[in-house]
């Protein structure tokens, strides 16, 4: 009897094995095809990809006309240099400062730890609305500048909360013994927790780095020099510009017929570069993720 048992749960097991590794494989490919397709198409020849429809999996022909229109705009160099800078500064202040808060309300001995923290939560809430961030950054003279759109979203209240519980997981023992050595709190927060949270801060490097790449709505409204602008309001310009082209059919059948491959290119320039982030701090994703979610 307990053989059969065995047998009809080995069984169960092994179909669900099999559903589940079928569904995860559909799912894989159901997100990774629009990814192929786009750059397939980016490297077709216009007038075919014009005419074709249905499953792509290899160029039609090959043409690289459209990276060439993307990357001859004046602009795109620019676009990146701008981006780099929000990215690398944007990202290290992000970093500081959310671990400096995140520290500060992870400590047990913090005067009105809770209100405090109440405080922040609805401040951030607030704070993020149009029009008071505008008017703050016009009063700052803010307008028109690269920090305008870094120091407004120095501390993102949810990445916070990550960090702070992060923080709150580390063992008091080793706290208390760097106090009593006589270490400071700079101390403990450079020497013990942070190297103590590699995982949480690959987690926020990620996460504010995502945020600072794909942003494009403040700098639209914000920067009026086209020479701040970052990478990402170019490239949507010029995606669309080859939309409205298109529509109107004022380029002719040539202008409308590279103006579908450039959109695809515009999106592979765009998604390209933060992927080949990705796999670097993939290994800490679900760790640093843990570890910030859950507190024992």
């Amino acid at each position: 009897m307990a053989s059969r048992k065995k047998i009809r749960q080995s069984a169960s097991v092994y179909v669900f094995q099999v559903f589940n590794y079928c569904f995860l494989t559909a799912l894989v490919m159901m997100c990774l095809y629009p990814m192929w397709y786009c750059l397939m198409a980016s490297f077709s020849e216009p007038s075919k990809m014009m005419a074709h429809m249905g499953p792509l999996l290899t160029p039609l022909g090959f043409s690289v006309e459209a990276y060439k229109k993307v990357f001859l705009n004046p602009n795109i160099i620019s676009g990146y240099k701008n981006t780099l800078i929000i990215l690398v500064v944007g990202v290290s202040l992000n970093l500081v400062m959310t671990s400096l808060a995140a520290y500060v309300l992870s400590r047990k001995n913090v005067m009105w730890k809770k209100p405090l923290m109440i405080f922040i939560m609805i401040t951030m809430f607030f704070s993020g609305g149009l029009i008071p961030t505008y008017l703050n950054l016009k009063s700052l003279h803010l307008n028109n500048t690269l920090w305008g759109l870094i120091i407004p979203w120095l501390i993102n209240t949810f990445n916070m909360i990550i960090m702070r519980t992060a923080f709150e997981s580390i063992p008091e023992s080793l706290i208390e013994a760097a106090q009593i050595d006589g270490a400071t709190h700079w101390k403990i927060l450079r020497s013990i927790v942070l190297p103590l949270s590699k995982a949480t801060l690959a987690v926020m490097v990620l996460y504010y780095g995502v945020e600072k790449w794909n942003g494009w709505f403040w700098a639209s409204a914000i920067i009026r020099d086209r020479s701040k602008l970052p990478l990402q309001v170019i490239l949507r310009e010029i995606l669309l510009s080859s939309t409205q082209s298109m529509q109107t059919g004022s380029g002719g059948s040539d202008t409308e017929a590279i103006g579908i491959t450039i959109r695809y290119a515009t999106t592979i320039v765009a998604t390209v570069p933060i992927l080949c982030v990705y796999p670097f701090v993939q290994k800490y994703f679900t760790k640093g993720v843990m570890i910030g979610a859950v507190k024992e």
